[in-house]
């Protein structure tokens, strides 16, 4: 009993205790890579047994001939397959620092039969799970966003907007709205730059005494340059293009991205990151013991 329960729950509240001193005692960042380097070795004896048991499971629906066996069959020759030539780097090249041996090079040697695997086998693969995942992205957001009330009303025109405004179409529709470009454009062409470069400025917050165009600041202007820099400020600065430019949908997206989706994402990380602590908390003073595989 000892064996099973209190030693694995003296170690894991002391490894606990440790990892969290490391960010407040200097002395313990040491322990704490060591105890790091030790969470590697379990992680790598862990995958032995995450292959042990791919093997069981799928030799298990092979033997009883259970719906899908064929997909298992399947699974166990690819994993055999790329075990085997990762493992004795089979095909694998010598490299410039030892061209006699080629037990030296990367397992992900570019032109090797490993990175072959990988790139024309994994990665097509994983890039069409995902695309297929789009459709499902799709699915459910059309089941979700039914404008059934206020709150629902609300998300599918947030989400339409942030669509919209994300694509082609959406800076099409709202293009008329006006811009530090097409303003520029209004101008004659000897001035664009000028103009152009203090519109972008003034566009990010610059005040005006601090505008610089090719080195010369705003006060060693010209007289020209002088009520050029005013007009392109209190055109960019004033209210009704704030509005006006606020309004096309490629910034209003950006809007809705940088305030309230920022805020919703990092209340949404402090509520994770009080579940991690709490979760931490009872590992670390046993009172959950799912890792032992008790339920208590």
């Amino acid at each position: 009993m000892i064996a099973k329960r209190t030693i694995p729950l003296f170690i894991a509240a002391l490894i606990g205790i440790l990892m969290i001193a490391t960010y407040f005692i200097p002395y313990t960042e040491q322990w704490g890579a060591e105890a790091m380097e030790m969470f590697i070795v379990l992680a790598a004896a862990s995958m032995v047994l995450g292959a042990g048991n791919l093997l069981l499971m799928n030799f298990s629906k092979i033997s009883n001939r259970q719906p899908g066996w064929g997909f298992a069959g399947i699974t166990l020759a690819a994993f055999f397959i790329t075990l085997i030539i990762g493992f004795f780097k089979i095909g694998a090249m010598p490299t410039m620092t030892s061209p006699g041996n080629a037990w030296t090079a990367p397992v992900v040697q570019e032109g090797s039969p490993f990175w072959w695997i990988y790139k024309f086998g994994l990665v097509p693969l994983t890039a069409t799970m995902f695309a297929m995942l789009a459709f499902y992205i799709a699915s459910a957001a059309f089941r979700a966003f039914r404008a059934k009330n206020l709150e629902a009303t609300l998300l599918l025109g947030t989400a339409f907007i942030v669509l919209l405004g994300q694509v082609y179409a959406g800076v099409w529709m709202t293009s008329f709205l006006p811009t530090v470009e097409s303003y520029v454009a209004g101008f004659p062409e000897a001035s664009r730059e000028f103009v152009l470069a203090v519109g972008m400025q003034i566009k990010t917050g610059v005040p005006l005494s601090d505008i610089m165009v090719n080195g010369v600041a705003y006060a060693n202007m010209t007289a020209d340059h002088h009520a050029l820099a005013l007009e392109t400020s209190n055109y960019i600065g004033g209210w009704w293009y704030q509005l006006l430019n606020g309004l096309r949908l490629e910034n209003l997206t950006q809007v809705i991205l940088d305030v309230p989706q920022k805020a919703g994402n990092r209340a949404i990380m402090i509520g994770i990151a009080l579940g991690i602590v709490s979760t931490s908390l009872k590992v670390i003073l046993g009172v959950d013991r799912s890792y032992l595989g008790s339920a208590d």
